[in-house]
């Protein structure tokens, strides 16, 4: 007879008192039966044990902790998991969080049907995992992971093989190496829901969880209407591309993995640094946060929502949001739509679309964290072929091809649509043929191509003037010997005979017949800058700032201001007056003037208005003005204008007749333009202008900066050349802005040419008269470029140099620093 039946018989032959005693005796008995909880560093519940409040089950590397706790201010009583030996609990998982214990009597154990139960001395349970198993020897076992699983003891430990687990239903933390589930089918996933307060773990007013639409995204939702208030943007195998900054972050080690069930799908964060410990979790505001344990306390690595246009949808449908100081609001229509008189966007032409064709076209917006709702067209395989899906379909409104996703298409209404400063992808956004018309005839109006070049081909010379006067600093020569103190009207004087006596000659090689240098006084150009207002700053230059002045005739000027802490000398300031004032050339900003009076040092350029390269190239908006027929013109004026004057004038003036290389005792490169022999070994040729060549000629193909591209695995634009060029995907370098327009064999002997320009060795570089050669022949066969390694410096020391900063190179180190920009 067992114990039930036993109860049974004696209830029909015993009076109520008798019963009393009788169910007391049988509560003693049980508990003969009931194994005691073995205190220690157990991590294991077995059936038959129970786990009663005050005592706890720590994970077998004391990393997690399970049992009862009461949150701050409160007594109530939550069975939960924590890590273990932090003076202030932080707590992972709840699991009576919405049902909690008053008192001490709490239990939690393996009920008899096989679910976990949290209940109390009445028998009560407030909780159940739910999850009936048949039979067995059951047990649950709390991972170093901070996963509780319910398994057979024969598969204890054996994730695949648990009978239910913790993180299959989160509360409001994902820790690492553990698995988020969704069905593709169902559009559904396991949500992760917030605290209702700091200190209130029941159900809160937000959740976060993955939208497998199109490509899967990370979405949190305001729990009761369902209302999005923010989301990652799609996950293209390496990051979510709604947020750049995880390139930066402690954010790599996501995968997403299809099981054997393709509707079944999962994402998990692998950390491989143990020591590392990491949670993401959803606040009890509904921010989704990033920490790490440093020093004793967590440190928030990223926090979104924070700005105004990371929350969800902040200027309405078909309107873009941009947080940059440099916008004067932070809504604006997508091009082709206006704002209506309720301000709304709303498109400025109807689409045409019917039986016989669509004459639509497309406007593409770059650096944009992509609409939400796509459609993933998983059968098709280039972006040609997704601009020929999307015209034929007439709701199609936008379409993107994105690296490691795919082609993605949106109907109807385009939302959520964010302007990123840097990284986002390129929208393509459907617009009738007269939007597109308009477009077109609006950017002929900027004639830009040759202020353009001559803002190119300046910078270029600038940087060599920058790189030689570092050698006369301080007073000595390339030799090293003293030189003698150099006054201002030895200056003055030689400038002038410089000028007047050197024979120049302009760009179609006659006499150049302008007037010499003027030299004007302190007073005039403060007049002319308003007192060198920060209002007419044009920029700041590692010597100083630049600002637009107008002399007493009207006419406009920049002037270069020099800063006292510069370090530049009389002699400096002659030859960089004498040398830019003997280049007179239409693609070229004119040198009018200068300043010297007491310790103030001024040059007085002309003043071009369409600004320079960079202010277009690196604009997300602007890029798209930059065709590929305007790109190539600028890459082979370039290259035109740098084989005389580099040659025949960049070395010559400032070595010596009889010398073609310079080693310097201090080295400085700045933007990730200076060649590797220059930045280590001080040595500087003919060939190290040719990789800065290299250098600018990806940037103006690529559309990106060298030293603020970052990658999942190049931390600047070359290196991550180098790897697409190994691969054989060098056409992955084309600016997504002119792919589609561009000559595809025209951009990549451009790349192949600036690879060879980009070569480790100096020797291996071509000159820029073959240069030229290369880029103007049709049939041209070009040499296979190389990576070699020519130093003992490691790659991230490399990195540095690639992405520009200062090296100073002695007989016994290395000093790698920071180094501002020039204008």
């Amino acid at each position: 007879m067992n114990f039930c039946q036993l109860s049974s018989n004696l209830d029909m032959g015993f009076t109520h008192k008798t019963l009393k005693n009788l169910h007391l005796i049988s509560f003693i008995v049980l508990l003969h039966f009931v194994p005691v909880f073995p205190q220690g560093n157990n991590s294991r519940i077995d059936q038959g044990q129970l786990l009663r409040d005050g005592q706890t089950v720590v994970s077998p590397s004391r990393v997690f902790e399970l049992g009862f706790f009461s949150p701050v201010n409160s007594r109530l009583k939550y069975v939960g998991i924590w890590y273990y030996g932090f003076q202030n609990r932080t707590v992972a998982w709840v699991a009576n969080r919405d049902d909690p214990i008053t008192g001490d009597s709490g239990v939690f154990s393996i009920g008899n049907n096989g679910s976990l139960i949290v209940s109390d001395g009445n028998d009560r349970v407030y909780w159940s995992s739910n999850s009936p198993s048949a039979g067995g020897n059951l047990t649950a076992i709390l991972m170093d992971n901070g996963n509780l699983m319910l398994s057979t003891v024969q598969n204890v430990g054996v994730d695949t093989e648990a009978i239910w687990r913790s993180c299959d239903h989160p509360t409001d933390t994902y820790l690492p190496n553990q698995r988020v589930y969704s069905n593709i089918t169902a559009e559904d996933s396991r949500r992760f829901v917030s605290w209702r307060s700091p200190n209130d773990p029941s159900k809160g007013n937000y959740s976060m969880g993955i939208d497998p639409r199109g490509s899967p995204q990370v979405v949190v939702w305001e729990e009761q209407s369902r209302r999005r208030l923010w989301r990652s943007g799609h996950w293209n195998n390496q990051i979510f591309i709604g947020i750049p900054q995880m390139r930066s972050l402690f954010l790599y080690g996501f995968n997403l993995v299809t099981t054997a069930n393709t509707d079944i799908i999962y994402f998990v964060f692998n950390n491989q640094n143990t020591t590392l410990l990491m949670r993401f979790m959803i606040q009890w505001n509904g921010v989704v946060q990033q920490l790490t344990w440093n020093n004793q306390r967590w440190e928030v690595n990223l926090s979104l929502p924070t700005s105004d246009c990371q929350y969800y949808n902040r200027c309405g449908n078909f309107g873009i949001c941009q947080s940059s100081l440099n916008s004067r609001s932070l809504c604006s229509c997508m091009e082709g739509f206006d704002r209506n008189s309720t301000g709304v966007c709303v498109r400025r032409t109807l689409l045409n679309c019917s039986s016989n064709g669509s004459t639509d076209g497309f406007f593409p917006r770059t650096g944009v964290k992509l609409p939400d709702f796509a459609d993933l067209l998983a059968d098709v395989g280039n972006s040609g072929d997704c601009v020929e899906e999307c015209l034929r379909n007439c709701s199609c409104s936008a379409y993107a091809y994105v690296s490691g996703i795919g082609c993605l298409i949106w109907g109807d209404n385009l939302v959520d649509v964010e302007q990123f400063a840097e990284g986002g992808e390129t929208l393509f956004i459907r617009l009738a043929d007269a939007d597109l018309e308009s477009r077109k005839k609006a950017s002929k109006t900027l004639v830009i191509a040759l202020s353009v070049t001559g803002a190119v081909v300046l910078a270029v010379i600038l940087l060599l003037l920058w790189r030689f006067r570092r050698n006369l600093k301080e007073g000595r020569n390339l030799c090293g010997k003293s030189k003698k103190q150099t006054s201002v009207s030895e200056v003055t004087h030689g400038v002038q005979n410089h000028v007047e006596n050197s024979g120049q000659q302009d760009d179609e090689g006659k006499p150049y017949e302008g007037p010499s240098l003027p030299l004007y006084s302190s007073s005039v150009l403060e007049a002319a800058t308003d007192g060198f207002a920060n209002k007419n700053k044009l920029g700041q230059g590692g010597f100083g700032p630049v600002h637009k002045g107008i002399l007493p005739g009207g006419q406009e000027i920049a002037v270069k201001r020099l800063s006292r802490s510069s370090g530049q000398g009389l002699v400096e300031f002659k030859n960089e007056m004498i040398l830019i004032a003997k280049l007179q050339h239409r693609n070229l900003v004119r040198l009018l003037g200068y300043c010297i009076e007491g310790e103030e040092r001024m040059l007085l350029y002309e003043y071009m208005p369409n600004k320079s390269l960079d202010t277009f190239l690196f604009d997300p908006i602007k890029k798209a003005e930059l065709s590929w027929k305007i790109r190539f013109n600028i890459i082979e004026g370039i290259a035109r204008e740098m084989t005389p004057k580099i040659s025949d004038f960049g070395m010559a003036r400032i070595f010596g007749g009889n010398q073609n290389e310079a080693n310097t005792n201090r080295v400085v490169g700045t933007y990730g333009y200076m060649s590797p022999e220059y930045a280590m070994e001080g040595l500087f040729s003919v060939k190290s202008d040719v990789y800065s060549f290299g250098v600018l000629l990806l940037e103006i193909i690529s559309g990106h900066r060298n030293n603020a591209f970052r990658s999942n695995d190049s931390t600047n634009l070359i290196r991550h050349a180098w790897k697409l060029w190994k691969e054989g995907k060098a056409d992955e370098l084309i600016d997504p802005t002119i792919l589609d327009s561009c000559n595809k064999t025209e951009a990549l002997q451009c790349i192949h040419v600036a690879m060879l320009c980009v070569q480790s060795s100096a020797v291996q570089r071509p000159t820029m008269s073959s240069v030229v050669f290369m880029l103007e022949g049709e049939n041209t066969s070009l040499p296979q470029p190389t990576e070699v390694d020519i130093t003992s410096l490691s790659s991230v020391e490399m990195d540095l140099i690639m992405e520009g900063r200062e090296i100073n190179i002695s007989s016994n180190d290395v000093t790698i620093t920071e180094v501002s920009g020039r204008p």
